[in-house]
């Protein structure tokens, strides 16, 4: 079976409609699990995306007991719950045992993350054939670990970041990594370049129309947009009218705590499904 095929034969449930995020700083959110999810799924949110930790902690897994408690309340909300971690490739080994520790983690009713994303941004690794042979290595490692029939997600740096900064990351590995992962999560972050409505439509339907070309055309996506307390009533509804021509498989803006009212109401309104594949383009953003 085919990278393609065995990715469809996959439950991607995990990656569809509306998500949040919550990352380990997010302090006042890991200490009430109950009240987050219940806000979060009050939300009309399906998935909640939890750090588990990141190259500057001193552990694998963060607050493991709170941790616990927020997968089993998001659980018992009916919600879906997937991990991230974010590697920086310069300890191999490490960044391997911290991801493998998010996949296997397990908490105290015996609950499971439905789902893990690689955060694949840090360039930590100056030279870039050295930082893909990291990264390939790492992907294929954690796909042989976990098996064919685990969702794997790659959270990847937005198409338009890298065709402005070329130096960034050139050669960007979409179609190996998509060997390894089922689901592209393209940080779209609009709110770093632009302001209004049009502007950051255009900005993520660019950012999702370079990965389909990278990756291909058919490759599951799930949009992050701008960050949330960045976001005004423009922006959201040029994000909305970008995931209504994109059609990615779920949306979030990131993250869950600096989400504000009006921002979660414009988010909640399902958007139609696309006219054609070619809705979803931009020229590049000058």
């Amino acid at each position: 079976m085919g990278s393609a095929d065995a990715s469809r034969a996959r439950d991607l449930s995990a990656y569809s409609g509306l998500a949040t995020w919550l990352d380990v700083y997010d302090h006042a959110q890991w200490r009430a699990p109950g009240a987050t999810v219940a806000s979060i799924a009050a939300r009309g949110v399906k998935t909640l995306f939890l750090e588990t930790g990141n190259s500057r902690q001193p552990t694998d897994v963060v607050r493991p007991r709170q941790l616990g408690r927020l997968v089993d309340a998001a659980h018992a909300a009916g919600l879906k719950v997937g991990a991230w971690y974010l590697p920086t490739l310069i300890y191999s080994p490490r960044d391997l045992r911290r991801v493998l520790a998010a996949v296997h983690f397990t908490t105290p009713a015996g609950g499971h993350f439905d789902s893990f994303a690689l955060d694949i941004e840090a360039s930590d690794v100056r030279t870039v054939t050295l930082r893909n042979t990291r990264l390939l290595a790492l992907s294929e490692a954690l796909r042989a670990a976990v098996g064919n029939a685990y969702p794997l997600g790659a959270i990847v740096p937005s198409g338009v970041g890298m065709e402005r900064h070329p130096k960034y990351w050139p050669g960007f590995p979409y179609a190996r990594l998509r060997q390894s992962f089922d689901v592209f999560l393209p940080m779209a972050y609009y709110t770093y370049r632009v302001k209004g409505r049009a502007p950051s439509a255009r900005y993520v339907m660019r950012s999702v129309a370079l990965l389909r070309a990278g990756a291909g055309a058919d490759v599951p996506v799930h949009v992050i947009g701008g960050i949330a307390n960045k976001t005004g009533p423009g922006e959201a509804a040029g994000f909305m009218d970008a995931v209504a021509r994109c059609g990615p498989i779920g949306y979030s803006l990131y993250d869950f705590p600096i989400t504000s009212s009006s921002t979660w109401k414009a988010l909640a309104s399902p958007p139609p499904a696309p006219a054609s594949p070619a809705a979803c383009s931009a020229p590049p953003i000058p």
